[in-house]
């Protein structure tokens, strides 16, 4: 791809480097900006940087907020006997947009891959721990995605829950073995949230 414009091109490879955006989606992208008035790209911008510098990530759960607690946390609603576990952000608003669900979560922040270097001192599992022990909690829904690196997480995950006295269940597996809990249809997200399993080690 061949550009007129050095300052073009840079503004296309940014764009390029973002997940699932090729060349010439970015430079679609890019021309469309350029093609807006100024102020409205120096907004965009402006939000960009706003929210990478202002966002923080929920001290309890480790969901993004805007303050120290998210809005889940904070809210009385929601049942606080009950601890969804995920491994990312986008799965706690999969989970969400499903309707099913109204306790809590954990966002792990991943799975425990020895091949990609990420073992268990990488994820938030020691804060988890602490949320378990406390009394209010009565059940830990482990609802990570049913892959070879998420099922060995759930194991681990249970053995070192032993001592607390939580119920531990898992999603049932109207999710394939393999799938990726993000791009489940909310259906039957919903219903394997519903129907969840207690875990057997």
């Amino acid at each position: 791809m061949n550009f007129s414009s050095k300052l073009l091109e840079e503004a296309v490879d940014a764009f390029a480097s973002l997940p699932g955006i090729g060349k010439k989606t970015a430079l679609r992208l890019v021309l469309h900006l350029l093609m807006q008035p100024a102020e409205a790209a120096e907004q965009f911008a402006a939000d960009i940087v706003k929210m990478r510098r202002e966002i923080k990530f929920c001290e309890k759960c480790h969901n993004i907020a805007d303050e120290m607690v998210c809005n889940i946390c904070q809210d009385k609603r929601r049942n606080e006997a009950v601890i969804c576990v995920v491994e990312g952000i986008r799965d706690v608003m999969a989970i969400e947009e499903t309707g099913q669900y109204k306790g809590m979560y954990h966002v792990l922040g991943g799975v425990i891959s020895p091949i990609e270097g990420i073992g268990p001192g990488e994820l938030n599992i020691d804060t988890l721990i602490e949320r378990a022990n406390l009394a209010e909690t009565k059940e830990i829904i482990m609802a990570i995605s049913p892959t070879i690196e998420g099922d060995t997480t759930i194991f681990y995950i249970s053995k070192k829950l032993r001592e607390a006295s939580v119920n531990i269940s898992t999603i049932a597996r109207g999710i394939s073995f393999g799938g990726e809990l993000e791009y489940a249809d909310e259906v039957t997200l919903g219903r394997s949230i519903v129907a969840r399993v207690p875990y057997r080690k």
